[in-house]
């Protein structure tokens, strides 16, 4: 592709000679001829006098001399959809491979792709354009809706149900039944039945080796647009809310609610039947025992409110010193330790 068309697709000003040809993509270090890069700001500007990219993608403040630039507000979004326009992603072929078990009463659309030694139980639905790589399986009565990507090695089991347009990386188990036991009569565990279902709303992308598991009852939901990165484990009954963002180790216990636009960061973990308000941001390795505000930032395990985790931290740096001061007010008072206990170093 041209830069000029890349520009034209992008909605984008061509600053220089708009005609060359992009043919890859590269950090600003390891680009080659053909290669379109990017800079995020002033910043990263001196290394464009060594780059040997045949193009970039610039903040309007970077001056590129006589390297052709593509000029955007955010440099980092567009050099993300040029990378999409320019390297799309292969598609196998439309149909079913021979290794592959579909069930007599599934539905496979004529223009999806079920790879090797997929399974795809009875009254399963696979909609139009949608990709199943090698070994995946699904359970009875999954719907799979149009433009899917299913990577090697996900199960979906029974009664899931994928919108359109939803990825899932290699591993990715849906369905998988809730951790629910209640004690009997003679305090043995005994498995409560998990009958609920999991359904991911359009446009979610799911990470590599995360677990969603089925509701106790109704349904465990995966709204619209959310980003969950590899490794999230997220139990029975949530609600992960439109365009949220769970990222690696996460965990969130059963019946939590994430809200709108909310941020988890990695190994944070939230205690069950709490809400995440929208737009919270939760930091990592946060540990949630109670609900989050709308907008709060949190810290810490327990977690607290962004300010008062900093006063707690820079404290702790202090204590040392303090210990030290109220033990000396101590001896002069005649107070301590008492006689035959450790005391702390």
């Amino acid at each position: 592709m041209r830069l000029r068309e890349l520009g034209e697709k992008l909605g984008r000003e061509i600053r220089g000679n708009g005609e060359v040809t992009l043919s890859g993509v590269d950090s600003l270090e390891s680009a080659g001829p053909g290669d379109l890069s990017f800079v995020r700001s002033l910043a990263w500007a001196k290394k464009l006098s060594a780059t040997r990219a045949c193009a970039v993608v610039v903040p309007s403040v970077v001056e590129t001399g006589e390297l052709p630039a593509l000029v955007s507000p955010n440099p980092g979004l567009d050099f993300a959809r040029a990378v999409a326009l320019l390297l799309p992603p292969e598609n196998p072929a439309p149909g079913i491979h021979p290794s592959a078990f579909v069930s007599s009463s599934a539905a496979v659309d004529a223009s999806a792709s079920v790879g090797p030694l997929c399974s795809v139980g009875e009254g399963a639905r696979i909609g139009p354009r949608s990709v199943l790589h090698a070994g995946v399986h699904l359970y009875p009565g999954v719907r799979v809706g149009a433009d899917c990507r299913l990577h090697a090695g996900s199960v979906l089991c029974e009664g899931t149900e994928l919108g359109d347009r939803v990825a899932l990386q290699p591993g990715v188990v849906l369905g998988g039944d809730g951790f629910g036991y209640a004690f009997d009569e003679q305090g043995r565990l005994e498995k409560v039945p998990q009958v609920g279902r999991v359904v991911v709303e359009d446009d979610v992308e799911i990470g590599a080796g995360t677990t969603v598991d089925r509701a106790t009852l109704g349904e465990t939901r995966i709204r619209a647009g959310a980003k969950i990165d590899n490794l999230v484990m997220i139990a029975h009954n949530c609600d992960v809310g439109e365009n949220a963002v769970i990222i690696a180790q996460a965990g969130l216990g059963g019946s939590t609610t994430v809200g709108r636009h909310a941020i988890l960061m990695a190994q944070s973990g939230a205690a069950g039947h709490l809400v995440v308000g929208e737009r919270a941001f939760v930091a990592a390795r946060a540990g949630l025992h109670k609900d989050v505000s709308p907008g709060a930032h949190v810290y810490g395990a327990p977690a607290m409110e962004e300010r008062r985790w900093h006063r707690v931290v820079a404290a702790m740096g202090r204590l040392p010193q303090a210990l030290r001061r109220l033990r000396a007010v101590e001896k002069k008072l005649g107070i301590g330790t008492p006689p035959g206990e450790g005391e702390e170093r």
